[in-house]
Order: structure tokens, then sequence, then C-alpha cells
């Protein structure tokens, strides 16, 4: 994902990405014991209104009321050093806290997730194992309470690679996961790259054409995320038709590869400044979200990121469509 300490630049007739070093808050340890049973899971919603958070707030979640109309909201990040940013925020409340935010959270239909990874985390090029990583990242999304986690895999350096390490990597993590994080009672999504769920060159592996049919089943909805590949700047170019470096990657081209088009959410920036390129105002992003609302799409619509959009956000990127 996109962010002041963590950039990804543009993606034109190459998947070449650079980001910034975060800066990375000491992760502390596990706190307060399981609290995952605070309240009860529920299935992942048809429709997934999903905000990001990674800007330092408070209390780690501003007053529920500010995210009015999502359903989901995601603490970044999750890493192999351990929690940093606002996921560390999380951690560091102490139980009654977090029991006291999720039950107002809940209350207002809110889930709370935390993203793993990140544009700045190379998991398979660094050597990490996938199932311990997996077993500990479970673990800590469970004794700290959370509804599930979700995987921003950005390994471009291993993706590009084309080898099938990357994508037999991320299967594995997924698989790993799923161990401990049951379908039906955890949120598990991912948030791909458009690119890598249309096949291309550049991916010879397959990327996500290929994890969707490895572990597809496991995986509740994709955040794609449709901005930094210098296109998706238009409805039809998000919508029906991609272009430039990387064509089949449009919304409704997307499920012509096996991957369904109700796992689809559409993934956008939340001003210009939190991408390289792709970012659509609310009201343009809702003429999209309309046409394709119109051919039998619903899987809902991500945001990176808060507070950059907030509640009035949401609202007028909906429209009339949801």
């Amino acid at each position: 994902m996109f962010t002041f300490a963590r950039m990804i630049t543009s993606i034109l007739a190459a998947l070449t990405l650079a980001s910034v070093s975060s800066v990375v808050v000491a992760a502390p340890a596990p706190a307060d014991g399981d609290v995952s049973a605070l309240s009860a899971r529920a299935v992942a919603p048809t429709s997934r209104f999903v905000i990001y958070s990674d800007n330092w707030v408070t209390g780690a979640l501003p007053a529920a009321s500010a995210l009015k109309g999502y359903n989901v909201v995601a603490l970044s990040f999750l890493t192999l050093k351990g929690a940093v940013d606002q996921a560390a925020n999380w951690a560091a409340l102490s139980s009654s806290q977090k029991t006291s935010k999720k039950n107002e959270y809940h209350k207002a239909g809110i889930k709370i997730i935390a993203s793993a990874f990140g544009a700045t985390d190379l998991p398979t090029t660094s050597g990490a194992s996938a199932a311990n990583t997996a077993n500990t990242m479970a673990k800590w999304v469970k004794s700290n309470g959370l509804d599930g986690i979700d995987v921003d895999y950005e390994d471009l350096t291993a993706m590009n690679k084309g080898d099938g390490k990357a994508e037999k990597w991320v299967s594995d993590f997924t698989t790993t996961l799923r161990k401990t994080l049951p379908k039906g009672q955890y949120i598990l999504s991912h948030a791909p790259l458009a690119p890598w769920l249309a096949p291309n060159n550049q991916f010879k592996a397959g990327a996500y054409v290929k994890i969707n049919k490895n572990v597809g089943s496991l995986i509740d909805w994709y955040n794609v995320q449709f901005y930094n590949q210098g296109i998706y700047t238009t409805c039809e170019s998000l919508i029906s038709k991609s272009g430039g470096a990387f064509p089949g990657s449009s919304l409704l081209e997307i499920p012509k590869h096996g991957v369904p088009l109700d796992k689809l959410v559409i993934g956008k920036p939340a001003t210009a400044a939190d991408a390289s390129n792709g970012f659509m105002s609310p009201a343009t992003l809702a003429s999209c979200v309309s046409q394709a609302h119109a051919k039998g799409w619903k899987g809902g619509l991500m945001v990176w990121q808060y507070p950059h959009a907030d509640a009035s956000w949401i609202k007028g990127a909906k429209g009339k469509a949801f």
C-alpha cells in the first residue's frame, strides 16, 4: 500500500516499484492473552467497504461514527519484524480498551482486522518461512482480539522473477493461516495489485491467477489495488477495458481469468497524495461504481487510507449503487 512512509512508485511498462522505508515502531509482544472471544465472529459481508489505517491515531481507532459506511477497518501493518504503526498502536492498548473499542465498532457493524506486510516487507525474497510466519501472525491476530487479517503481499522482486516461488509462498502462507483462523470465524482477505489478477508475460508463474487457483477458496475477498499502475484512471480502464502494459486487468475482465467477480473489491487512494497515480474523486468513482453495479458487480470498495478518507468519502464513492 502507498503511504507517506511506504511508497510504491508508478508501474508503467514493467512492474518495478520502489518504496521508501517505513519508520519502524518497536513491536510489543502480544498482550493481554487471547481476547478473541470478546464478540461473536461473523461470516464476511457480501459487499465489503474497507478502509486502511496506517497513520497514527490516538487510541488506535477513531470513534466508530467517523467510519460510518464501512464494515471493515484494517490496521497496518503486521510485519516480519512484528507489529508496526497502527497494528502496534492496537497491540499497546489494554485488554479493557480493546474490549471497549471492539464493542463500539461491532455495534456499528464494523470488523477490525490487521493488514500484513505492506510495500516494504519482502517475505519471499528475505527467505522467511511461509508456515512459521503465518503461525506467528495468526497467533497475534487471536491474542489481540481481532476479527481477521488482510494479506497485503507486495514482494515485487519475488513476483517479477516468475519462478513460482512467490506464488507458492503466498499459497502456503494462506493455507497455514486458515488452520488457526477458520473460514466463517475470521476474515481473510488479500490485497493484490490489479495486474497480478490477469495473465501477463511479466509474471510467468501466474501471480494471483495461480494463487487464486491454489487457495482462492480460502480467501474471503480481494482488496484490489487499482492504482499505481499508470492506468485505471477512467471508468473504462477501471471497469471494462484496461490498456497500457497490463491489458485484461480491469474489474470486469479479471473474472475471465478465473477470479470470481463477487470477490473483487475496488481499491482506490483517498487523495492524489495517497498514490502515485490512479486517484479518482469520490464523485467520479461513484459513476464507475454505478456502471459496474449495473453489470452485476457488488463486491464493494476499499480505500487507502484514514484519515484522508472517512465517512463522507465512502458515502460519496458509493453513490446510489449501494
